[in-house]
């Protein structure tokens, strides 16, 4: 159980970034601004207030491809930062973000910085252009530090354009940074320890950030889990000191919603692999990141007001961790779910399917019109498709394809996994209705097939990020460790978000 002492080292939420983005026509004269970069398209003449010419950035290396940063002494004290955009009619908002974090990475130790936004030619409207800066420069400063860090934080930051563009940019700015600081909660509560961010504090985080953001926060405890028969929640944590938690989300929009989304986070807070244990690799200790889906439903609904989301959306959270012990769930032990189903439990290291299977019969019951959950679920996903793509599965094809669609507006990837019903047979059990684990081939697809035992007719999709929720060095706006990947993905699907039609039979 986590001590007092632990406790105190709590980050919740004061690392969340609190830097100031302003637009403006020119480069304020104060001292705080001592950054300033300025785009330059690949092989093209730099612009002047750059202070150098193309063939004396090409003698120290430069030629503008895309990503490349050449930090430069300016007067007063500043720097100029050529940023490379590459072939400008090949630019597009991914493009904008990356360079952005470059930028901002080029400089850690600047607290002001500055950028000029090209007029034209990249094809990215102000807005698009603005919003991407914003998020690239705020997510590449983003810092996780337990203890005394010499990480220079961003203080703010200015957005140089037209006056005639400004009122884009500012609207641009405004959700970039809503978008930036769900991303950044996600990612504090996703690196956070598990000795300090157990089940029963994401729920008091939930508490604490909830009311501001427009949610009612409901926190699920054990005796209401039993009354409500939650049988993966409840096996899952048997192993476990700490009691479990379900943290139950919901917002409504102030005019008539367009739908009604739920939000199904897997909250395995740390996982040992239970009896199952886990080998003593790398991969164990990042086993903390194993709840990074239940923290990007969290971060992404405490964003939803500011989005301007106009549909109803539940979330639930299904939090506890999973640990050997002399209580542990043990391989052959029998527990019944939410919905009655039965299910023989072959792998305790197969756990997070069992606690988001008690979730997704409550969305059904509560007759949402969609269901998407978000999981840490399978390595097999990691090995198909790497860091840098999330896998997606579902039964319904237009709400998959929303899924896609948002993924590919905040560069956050999901590519389509076939939901191959003819493995489903590798879950039959001769003495349950379904075992938690297929067979040793497709892993990701039948641990989807699982959850889709509990959702019914409801149309669903279900998003594997086992693979994107973990990176092993930075690279531009991407932090290394735990990411929070699908935070800002969540907000834009629930924003679009639009009833899909019901999967036949």
């Amino acid at each position: 159980m986590s001590t007092p002492a632990m406790r105190s080292l709590d980050p919740i939420p004061s690392t969340r970034t609190t830097a100031t983005v302003d637009v403006v026509s020119a480069v304020p004269a104060d001292g705080v601004i001592t950054a300033i970069a300025i785009p330059v398209a690949h092989q093209a003449d730099p612009p002047a207030e750059l202070g150098h010419d193309a063939a004396a950035l090409a003698a120290a290396g430069f030629t503008g491809r895309a990503g490349e940063t050449l930090v430069l002494p300016a007067s007063g004290g500043r720097v100029h930062v050529a940023v490379g955009t590459g072939v400008a009619s090949e630019v597009d908002s991914a493009t904008v973000r990356d360079l952005a974090g470059a930028f901002a990475r080029a400089v850690p130790g600047h607290r002001g910085l500055a950028i000029t936004l090209p007029v034209g030619g990249t094809g990215v409207s102000p807005h698009d252009f603005a919003l991407a800066v914003t998020e690239g420069v705020v997510l590449a400063r983003w810092s996780f530090h337990v203890g005394v860090s010499d990480t220079t934080a961003l203080e703010r930051l200015v957005l140089v354009t037209p006056e005639a563009d400004a009122d884009a940019a500012r609207e641009g700015v405004r959700r970039g940074l809503v978008r930036a600081r769900a991303a950044a909660l996600g990612r504090d509560l996703a690196n956070c320890p598990a000795a300090v961010l157990t089940a029963t504090r994401i729920g008091e985080v939930a508490q604490e950030l909830g009311p501001a953001a427009g949610l009612e926060v409901d926190v699920v405890g054990r005796e209401q889990l039993v009354e409500m028969g939650c049988g993966g929640l409840l096996g899952v944590n048997l192993g476990s000191v700490e009691e479990p938690r379900m943290v139950r989300l919901h917002y409504v929009p102030d005019g008539p919603p367009s739908g009604h989304l739920a939000l199904v986070g897997k909250g395995i807070m740390y996982d040992s692999g239970g009896i199952s244990l886990k080998p003593s690799d790398e991969s164990h200790a990042q086993m903390k990141n194993d709840m990074t889906g239940a923290a990007t439903v969290l971060a992404a609904m405490t964003a939803l007001r500011d989005a301007g989301c106009r549909a109803e959306v539940t979330g639930y959270l299904m939090c506890t961790d999973n640990m050997p012990s002399g209580s542990a769930l043990k391989l052959g032990d029998i527990l019944q779910m939410r919905n009655g189903k039965t299910v023989e439990v072959l792998n305790t290291d197969a756990e997070g399917r069992l606690v988001m299977a008690d979730a997704l019969a409550l969305a059904v019951e509560l007759g949402v019109d969609a269901i998407v959950d978000i999981a840490t679920l399978t390595g097999a996903c990691l090995r198909a498709l790497g860091v840098d793509l999330a896998g997606v599965m579902g039964t319904s094809e237009g709400l998959v394809d929303q899924v896609r669609a948002a993924g590919e507006l905040v560069d956050e990837p999901v590519w389509p996994l076939p939901l191959h019903r003819r493995y489903r047979s590798q879950l039959d059990s001769p003495i349950a209705d379904l075992t938690n684990m297929g067979g040793p081939n497709a892993g990701q697809i039948t641990a989807a097939l699982f959850l889709a035992e509990f959702v019914g007719d409801v149309p669903w999709a279900h998003i594997d990020i086992a693979g994107t929720a973990q990176l092993p060095e930075a690279r531009h706006w991407r932090n290394k460790g735990a990411t929070g990947f699908g935070s800002r993905l969540l907000v834009e699907l629930a924003c679009a978000f639009e009833k899909p039609a019901r999967p036949s039979p």
